[in-house]
This record gives structure tokens, sequence and C-alpha cells, in this order.
């Protein structure tokens, strides 16, 4: 008898809270992080009798852009309904969310995943209003453990768009590469910051198991996945949990789960619903909304190359390894940067190389945007034809980008504020470096002498500082062969 094997099924539902500075349907600000619990309220989010909802349109904007940029197609009429469910976090005891005609539909995304892509359908895009933020009497803030909740209903009534795949992702490795991908595109968009930390991007994962028997179990719904690390590691453990299951024979109950990150478990949390559980009916005090075609056109005017785009770009016309291409397309200013300093006539491989390595960590140690460098695509271009044209060391080149950034001047000043000078040391300057190290330091120099420097850890030492005193501006290749030639002139 054939062991029995199994394929995972995984589909995720994503909610982004999106940019905007008041909540989907009143005028509460959105800033909850840091304000005083229970403050950015009013009767409208709160669900007060009396009060009436007001789309916000900034809202319906971003949640187009976020379509389109997913290759959807947007409903031109779309409608809220009632979600009707009791929770502590619910203020109105229903969340105001679309149903039967969402945003937009049928769009797909590529990921990238060990040099393989592949293509993941969507299925909707919907906005719907936040629940607010229970706050748990633990130590740590997770509900395990505590005696009691609190509630803040600040983040009640943000504006989310909750993007559904199809559940065609077959690992928690794909997984995390959907929700990375997912992150990336709506930050490029600036139409979130898609930051998991402060739950601007949640996660809802769904998933289930097909049997080689023909068994099929049923779809579970894991929630209180806050990261990405906590989305893999539960999707990991339900794999195993429900495999387990049907290997013995049992089935697996649909329900939603709730992800323990200290025990590194799921717990049953109550039944899984089904739309009729929702009770869902029109939203009675909003009328549907016509999604304009002028609005929906210029949307898609101003829509950015996305990040899958560029990182094809880059592996494939610029030649880049799919590390570099992945991480030099993770932010839209950088890439444009990047791709700036190319079009200002540097090669592509050396301009990428020094972003990545040097751009980057100036970006990563002071919190700056690109846009915010003392040097521009240009600037960094201009520098970089002094290096490929080889009147500038690798060493001294760094020193020169450093002035650069800090005091905003063009190569040439930064030059002379270096003490470099396009074409390095003369041969002669450079012999007389070579003589005054080797003769300051003769022990060293002895063992070069003789033959004894097998390992040759003296040479490089030698090297070293040979290269610091000339400040770089010569090619490691000539100044070792300087080296060799005071050591004939000293056998004589």
């Amino acid at each position: 008898m054939m062991p029995l094997s199994f394929e995972t099924v995984i589909g995720l539902e994503v909610h982004v809270q999106l940019a905007t500075e008041s909540k989907l349907f009143c005028s509460c600000p959105t800033a909850y992080i840091g304000s005083e619990p229970n403050t950015n309220v009013c009767p409208a989010c709160l669900g007060l009798p009396g009060s009436l909802p007001s789309l916000n349109r900034r809202a319906l904007e971003l949640g187009v852009k976020a379509a389109l940029a997913l290759n959807c197609s947007i409903n031109c009429m779309t409608k809220f309904h009632r979600k009707n469910y009791f929770y502590p976090d619910l203020p109105k005891a229903f969340q105001v969310s679309q149903y039967d005609v969402p945003l937009a539909v049928s769009g797909s995304m590529p990921i990238f995943l060990e040099g393989k892509v592949k293509n993941i359908n969507i299925t909707r895009l919907h906005l719907e209003e936040d629940a607010g933020k229970l706050i748990h009497e633990t130590a740590d803030g997770r509900l395990s453990g505590a005696a009691f909740s609190l509630v803040d209903y600040n983040r009640a009534g943000v504006p989310l768009a909750e993007i559904v795949s199809e559940p065609e992702l077959s690992s928690p490795e794909e997984a995390r590469e959907y929700v990375l991908m997912i992150r990336r595109l709506v930050r490029y968009l600036e139409v979130s910051d898609g930051d998991m930390e402060s739950g601007s991007l949640r996660v809802d994962a769904n998933i289930s198991q097909k049997c080689s028997d023909g068994r099929w179990g049923s779809r579970v719904e894991i929630k209180n996945v806050n990261s990405l690390r906590a989305m893999e590691r539960a999707l990991e453990y339900e794999t195993i949990r429900q495999r387990g299951l049907l290997l013995k024979g049992e089935e697996i109950v649909q329900e939603t789960r709730h992800w323990d990150d200290n025990s590194g478990v799921t717990r049953s949390s109550r039944g899984k619903e089904e739309a009729h559980d929702y009770r869902y009916f029109p939203e009675p005090d909003l009328p549907q909304i016509a999604v304009e075609r002028t609005l929906v056109e210029n949307v898609r005017e101003s829509l950015p190359e996305p990040p899958w785009k560029k990182r094809e770009k880059f592996a494939r016309e610029w030649r880049l390894s799919p590390a570099d291409s992945a991480s030099l397309s993770e932010n839209l200013d950088v890439a444009v940067f990047l791709e700036n300093v190319a079009a200002s006539g540097a090669d592509r491989q050396m301009a990428a190389n020094w972003v990545k390595t040097d751009i980057l960590r100036v970006l990563n140690e002071t919190g700056l945007a690109v846009g915010d460098l003392q040097v521009g695509p240009e600037g960094l271009a201009s520098l970089l034809a002094h290096v490929e044209k080889g009147s500038l060391s690798n060493t001294a080149a760094k020193d020169v980008l450093d002035i650069m950034l800090k005091k905003g001047i063009a190569v040439d000043d930064a030059m002379k504020e270096a003490g470099v000078k396009a074409g390095g040391v003369s041969r002669e300057s450079l012999l007389g470096v070579v003589a005054k190290v080797l003769g300051e330091n003769a022990a060293e120099t002895a063992l070069l002498f003789s033959g004894e420097d097998t390992s040759g850890k003296k040479r490089k030492f030698l090297q070293g500082l040979i290269m610091r005193e000339i400040r770089g501006q010569a090619a490691p290749e000539d100044v070792s062969a300087m080296i060799d030639r005071v050591l004939d002139e000293m056998k004589g």
C-alpha cells in the first residue's frame, strides 16, 4: 500500500490599513498610536443612535490604486453591507464591510521563491472599517493568561483594504513571500506604511490539507499572526497538526484557531463562520457607490512600475543576482534612484553595488529617505565615472562620497577636501611611500626580503600600511609590484 502524501493549500486575507488622515465613515483622526484610549472617537464610529456615516473619498482612491496595481477589475458600482457579529472590540455589534459587490475582483500578483516565479490570483479587494483594540492584562500584552481585557475604540472605523488571495499558496514559505510582496507593493504606492508591528498590515491565514487518498481536510482559519515569523510558525504547526489527524483517520473541524506565539501552538477559538452566520444585509445608511471612470483612469496613469517588474528588470536586463534584485526593488525611491544613476552614465553593475553597499548603509544608519540625501543620482554617477576610469580607487572614492553626503558638495570639491586627486599618486610618490613604510617596519621587511613570509601575512600588513598612507589612491596590485621593486633594489 502506497504511503499517504499531502498537499498543503493556503489562502490569505491581508488587511491593509489605508494611509488616510481620517476614518472610513467619519472625520475622526486615524493616528491612534500614542493617543489616549477612547479619545479619537465620535458618535458615528461608535455607532450611537442618530449618527450617519459618510464615505471617505481618499480611502476609495487608495483602494482603487491598490486594486489596479494588483491587476484587478474595478466594479463601476459597489456597495457596503453590515457584517453582524458580537465581540467587545466592535462598538456597533456590526462591521461595515463589502460583501457581494466588492470594490475590485479577479487580480493577480507574482511571488519569487528559490529562483522560480509563481503567479497568485487575487479573488477580491474590498473596503471595510477596522474594529477597536483589546488590551490584555498580561506582561506581554497577549490574550493567553489574561485575567481581564480592556478595549480602546480609537482604531474603530479606521479604513482597511482587505486583499483576499485564491487558495493557491502551497507552503508557509510561499505565504511569507506573498505577504512580503503585498507589503512592498502598498509601500511603493504609498497606500499604507505596511507595518505589521503597529498593526497597519495584518494577516488571517486559511489552511487545509489535500490527501492522496482523495480526502480533503476542512479549512481552518488562523488569527493573531502579527508578524511574518509568527505566520510561518503557525502555518508550519497547523500543517503538522492537520496531517497527523488525517493519518489517524480523524476529521478536521472547520474552525477559527488562535495562534499562541509563546507556546508555539494554535488553539481552538470558535467554529468557523460561513457568510450566512454574519447575516449580511446592505448598509441602509450608505447609498451604492459609483466609481467614476475618470477616477480609475487618473489613478491608473499615476501608478509606478510595480516592484515585481523592477525586480524582474534588475535580474533579466541588468543581470543582478536574485538577492540584489530583491533588495534593490524593496523601496521605490531606492529603485528609481538606482535607475537614475545608471541613466546618468554609470555602469549598471557598479551603480547597483554602490547603492546596495553605501547608499543603503547611510539610509539605514541615519533613517533618512533617499530624497533627503545630499547626493543625487548625477552626483553619484560623476563619482563612479572616476572609479570606472581608474582615476580614483574604490577606497578613495568612498572617502569622497562620505564628504559629499555630509556637506552636499560636488565631486571635485569633495576630492580636494579629502586630499585626493584624479589619477591617484604618481609612481615616484608611491615609490617614496613604499620605501618609507618598509624602512619603518624593519622586522616585517626582513621576513619578506628573506622569503620567510610564506603565509603572506606580513606582505598584507605592509600593503595595508601603505594604502592607508596614500589614502587608497593606488591599486593594490600596483602597491604589491612597488614593494617587489624596493625589495629588489635592496638586494642590489
